[in-house]
């Protein structure tokens, strides 16, 4: 399926925001290898990490698509989404 930029911008969000959940789950929990966390709290972190990392594969085999479909060098393509995500104020019309 062919994603447009904007749904790239769109999926690289919904990816940080999933990083997000899963480093706060550490801070509040502690860090693993220091803190022996409960089963609940492993199954959650292991949950939040899951999401982010599919949530993450899909967006990179996205901004491959929508490079070879636009004819532009993927790690450009990759780089133009995160800083439209990340940076909405520094893309132009943004």
């Amino acid at each position: 399926m062919a994603h447009t930029f904007e749904e790239l911008v769109q999926m690289q969000h919904t990816v940080d925001e999933a990083h997000t959940a899963v480093e706060q789950l550490q801070d509040q929990y502690g860090p693993p290898a220091q803190t022996d966390w409960t089963v609940e709290q492993q199954a959650s972190w292991d949950t939040a990490w899951r999401t982010w990392r599919d949530l993450a594969d899909d967006v990179q085999a996205a901004v491959t698509e929508h490079a070879k479909e636009q004819g532009t060098p993927r790690h450009q393509v990759e780089a133009n989404v995160k800083k439209a995500a990340r940076h909405p104020e520094l893309v132009a019309g943004g």
